[in-house]
């Protein structure tokens, strides 16, 4: 399985031929690599509503034939738009023929922004995710504070890789993100959500080295390693 990073919270996962990616904000995002149109997905999940993680989804998942798995509300909202959309909740988890994914709690917020409009539509609870295949589990924990259900999280599933926020102002700050590291018990940790807008440039390469119990890798935008 080969697992990459690519600027804010987008995550690519490439498991038995098939090309997977978490929260694709692509179009408008100056920390990414990718460029929207050459992107191809044949799944798409998505953490919560928010515009800087639905991304391209509407467009990617149209263009790809993909299909889009994320929280109920949001999933009803997406296949509104002629969506390919498969709807689950928190606590809950499927097997698809790709793997299995399970959502998780995360405590944030979660609506989508029609600018156009000036309108805020509701999207329901937001997630995390953990994606298991090839005996492998990748968790991304999307957007969040500190909560002490990590620990849960934590002993129930032996997770090889987590994804955690670190950019403070909207999500854990790196202090907490650390505390939530040891929680999960990872095996390693790359940090997410920061240097995209001025109010959450963080340094992740400090954050990486600060872990005391797992492996912190900083990856930069294009970055790929092997589960």
């Amino acid at each position: 399985m080969k697992v990459s990073y690519h600027g804010h919270s987008v995550v690519k996962i490439e498991t038995n031929g098939t090309n997977i990616f978490i929260d694709p904000f692509i179009t408008g995002n100056e920390t990414t690599d990718l460029v929207a149109d050459d992107t191809k997905a044949d799944v798409i999940l998505l953490t919560h509503g928010h515009n800087d993680h639905v991304g391209d989804t509407v467009e990617m998942a149209k263009r790809n034939d993909a299909l889009v798995v994320a929280p109920f509300e949001l999933a009803t909202y997406l296949g509104f738009q002629g969506v390919n959309a498969h709807p689950m909740h928190i606590g809950g988890k499927h097997e698809f023929a790709f793997g299995t994914v399970k959502l998780t709690q995360a405590f944030h917020g979660s609506a989508y922004t029609e600018e156009e409009n000036q309108r805020i539509v509701y999207t329901g609870m937001p997630a995390g995710i953990l994606f298991t295949a090839e005996g492998k589990t990748i968790y991304h924990a999307g957007d969040t504070g500190l909560f002490s259900d990590l620990k849960l999280i934590g002993e129930q599933h032996k997770i090889d890789l987590a994804f955690l926020p670190i950019g403070d102002n909207f999500t854990m700050g790196p202090e907490d993100a650390s505390l939530a590291a040891e929680w999960v018990k990872a095996e390693k940790v790359v940090p997410v959500h920061y240097n995209t807008f001025p109010v959450i440039e963080q340094d992740p390469q400090a954050f990486a080295d600060s872990l005391k119990k797992a492996e912190g890798i900083a990856m930069k935008a294009g970055d790929e390693l092997e589960l």
